[in-house]
C-alpha cells in the first residue's frame, strides 16, 4: 500500500489533458525480457527504457526527461549503447523491445555523457552559493557524480539576463538555464497555456515568455519544481532558506476537494513551501499555485488561547463554562442544540463530533459547515469545491447532515438555543447571523472571524499542517495528513477539544490519539473497514532526500 493513500481506491477524477503526457495504464501488459549491463530485466513491451532502468535502480543521468511530459531528448545526457546500433541512443526516447541488450556504463557511454555535461556547463555561472536550487540541483549532482573535471573553458562565459521577471510568481535567471524545455512543455501540454518559448538560436538561445503573454497561468509554480537547475525561482521562496536545512513531511493539500498529495517543507517550526508528490490517480506530478500558498494562513492571525465572552481564559475555565452552560440544556432540551461538523476538519474530528452529538448528547440537529461551491475549478486539478473534506465529514457522521441553508432557517425560526461549531467554514446569510446573538455559541476555530466575534466560547484549534488524520477527496479517496509543525500556544486538534469537553460534561468519550479514533471509525463505518492508518513517517531532511527535479 502507498504511504500517501489508503484503500479502497475508487476511480480517479478526469485529469484533463495532463494525463495524455504519460503512457496509459495497461492491464496485464505483454512483458518482454531485456538485458541492461548483463542484468536480466522484465518490462512491458514499448515501455520507456529510461523509466525501466530507473525503476530497476540503475543510475543514469538525465535533464530534459520528465515522466509527466512528452519526450524530446534534447539534453543527450541519458545516452546508452544498444547492441546492433552503431550510434549511442538516448534512453528516454528508446522503447523497450524483446531481446534488447543495453550497455549503460561502458567507457564509451560514460565519456559521451561527460562530454555532453561539459557542453552544458560551458556557459553555466558558478553561483551555487547564492542559488536557491543549491543542494537539490540535478546539474550540480550530475557534475559531481559523472564529470567532476576542471573547466577547460579559456574564454569569458556567455552572459544572459539575470533576475528576469516572467510573471507574478516567477523570476528567471537566464544564465542558469540549460534549455531542457521542461517548463516550455509543461505550459503547453499540461497547463494548456503556451506562455514560455525558446527564443534565438545557438549559443544565444534563451528561455523567455511569448510576446504579450506573461507566465501567469494557475499552475506556473510547477515550472520551478521541474526546472533541473536554479533558473526558475519562486518569488515567495527566493532567498528565504537553504533547501538542505528544510525538512519534508508528507501530507495532503487542503486547498480544494482534489486533495493533492504534497510535501510540507519546514524549518524551525515555520513552513516555507508546499510541493507536490507524485500520485498518479490524484495529481500525477502537479499542484496548482493556489494550493501551494494555502500554508500561509498557518502563521497568520491565529486563535491561540480560549476566549470566554471575548476575554482570554485557560482551557479549564473555558471547558468549565461550556459544561455549565451546555450541560443542563443537553439534559432538558437536546433538540434545541445544534452541532456543526466541518468540511475543513479531518475524518477523526468529525467522527468524534458526531459521536458526541448523537450517541451521548442525543442531539438531532447536525449540520455541515462548508464553503459554497466556487467558480475556480478547471479540467486539470482544481476542484470547484473549495472544501477539502466535504465527503469525509458526511461519511464520518454516519448519516445525513443538514445543510447551512437548513441551519439558517432553524436559526431564523428560533429553533436553536445553542450551537456548537467545529471548524471555520460556516457561511450564513446576514439574517441568520443576526440570530446568533440569541443563542449560546461555541466555536472551535483556527482564525478570528465574524463567527468567533459573536461566540461566547471560542476554543483554539489546530490547522491541517499541525495534525495527524485522514481526509476523503472528491473522488472518494482516503488520504493521510501528517503533522509538520507545532500548533501555536494552546491550540488543540478538534477531536481532542471534543474529547476534553465530553470529559467535563461527565461523558465517557475517551480517545488517546487520532489513530485510536481512526480504528474506532473502522469498526463502526463499513465504508472504512478496509482502510488502514498507514505508516508514521518522520520528517526527512532534504539534504538526504535528493532533488525535486
Amino acid at each position: 500500500m502507498s504511504d500517501s493513500t489508503l484503500q479502497p481506491t475508487p476511480p480517479a477524477p478526469t485529469m484533463g489533458t495532463a494525463d495524455t503526457t504519460q503512457p496509459p495504464i495497461v492491464v496485464n501488459p505483454e512483458l518482454v525480457e531485456l538485458s541492461v549491463d548483463g542484468r536480466k530485466l522484465q518490462a512491458p513491451k514499448g515501455a520507456n527504457l529510461l523509466d525501466v532502468m530507473l525503476e530497476a535502480g540503475i543510475e543514469i543521468s538525465y535533464f530534459c526527461y520528465h515522466p509527466g511530459l512528452a519526450v524530446v531528448a534534447v539534453c543527450r545526457q541519458c545516452l546508452v549503447e544498444l547492441k546492433g546500433s552503431p550510434k549511442l541512443a538516448p534512453a528516454c526516447q528508446t522503447p523497450v523491445a524483446a531481446g534488447m541488450e543495453v550497455t549503460s556504463s561502458s567507457p564509451r557511454v560514460l565519456e559521451a555523457r561527460r562530454q555532453m555535461l561539459e557542453f552544458t556547463l560551458v556557459n553555466h555561472p558558478i553561483d551555487c552559493p547564492i542559488c536557491d536550487k543549491a543542494g537539490e540541483c540535478a546539474l550540480q549532482k550530475q557534475y559531481f557524480e559523472w564529470n567532476h573535471e576542471t573547466s577547460r573553458v579559456d574564454h569569458a562565459k556567455g552572459r544572459k539576463g539575470k533576475k528576469v521577471d516572467l510573471g507574478p510568481r516567477i523570476v528567471l535567471d537566464q544564465e542558469r538555464c540549460i534549455l531542457c524545455t521542461r517548463c516550455v512543455r509543461f505550459c503547453a501540454e499540461v497547463a494548456k497555456a503556451p506562455q514560455l518559448v525558446i527564443a534565438n538560436r545557438g549559443n544565444r538561445a534563451i528561455l523567455t515568455t511569448a510576446p504579450g503573454h506573461p507566465l501567469d497561468n494557475p499552475y506556473s509554480l510547477n515550472t520551478v519544481d521541474i526546472c533541473p537547475v536554479g533558473a526558475l525561482t519562486d518569488k515567495d521562496f527566493r532567498f528565504q532558506v537553504r533547501v538542505w536545512n528544510l525538512s519534508a513531511t508528507q501530507s495532503v493539500c487542503n486547498g480544494c476537494a482534489t486533495g493533492c498529495p504534497c510535501e510540507v517543507h519546514h524549518h524551525r517550526n515555520r513552513i516555507y513551501r508546499l510541493v507536490p508528490r507524485r500520485v498518479r490517480d490524484v495529481n500525477q506530478n502537479w499542484m496548482c499555485d493556489y494550493g501551494r500558498y494555502t500554508y500561509k494562513a498557518q502563521g497568520k492571525d491565529r486563535v491561540t488561547l480560549p476566549l470566554v465572552d471575548g476575554k482570554e481564559a485557560s482551557w479549564d475555565d473555558a471547558l468549565g463554562r461550556l459544561a455549565s452552560s451546555l450541560g443542563g440544556l443537553a439534559g432538558s432540551d437536546p433538540k434545541s442544540i445544534g452541532m456543526v461538523l466541518g468540511a475543513d476538519a479531518t475524518n477523526e474530528d468529525n467522527f468524534v463530533a458526531a459521536r458526541l452529538a448523537r450517541s451521548f448528547l442525543k442531539l438531532e440537529r447536525l449540520y455541515l459547515g462548508a464553503e459554497p461551491m466556487g467558480s475556480e475549478g478547471d479540467k486539470i486539478l482544481r476542484s470547484s469545491d473549495p472544501n477539502p473534506n466535504r465527503k469525509g465529514a458526511v461519511l464520518s457522521a454516519g448519516g445525513a447532515l443538514k445543510s447551512s441553508e437548513e441551519l439558517a432557517r432553524d436559526l431564523e425560526a428560533g429553533a436553536l438555543k445553542a450551537l456548537w461549531v467545529v471548524g471555520d467554514r460556516l457561511y450564513l446569510p446576514e439574517a441568520a447571523q443576526a440570530k446568533l446573538g440569541g443563542v449560546l455559541l461555541v466555536v472551535q476555530a483556527t482564525h478570528p472571524s465574524a463567527l468567533t466575534r459573536k461566540a461566547q466560547l471560542v476554543l483554539p484549534a489546530c490547522m491541517w499542517p499541525e495534525v495527524d488524520g485522514t481526509m476523503i477527496n472528491a473522488a472518494g479517496r482516503v488520504q493521510r495528513l501528517r503533522a509538520a509543525v507545532r500548533a501555536p500556544d494552546a491550540a488543540l486538534p478538534h477531536w481532542e477539544i471534543l474529547t476534553r469537553a465530553a470529559r467535563r460534561l461527565g461523558l465517557t468519550l475517551e480517545h488517546s490519539s487520532p489513530q485510536a479514533v481512526f480504528e474506532a471509525m473502522r469498526q463502526e463505518l463499513p465504508e472504512l473497514a478496509q482502510t488502514e492508518w498507514g505508516r508514521d513517517l518522520p520528517p526527512v531532511l532534504l539534504r538526504f532526500a535528493g532533488s525535486r527535479g
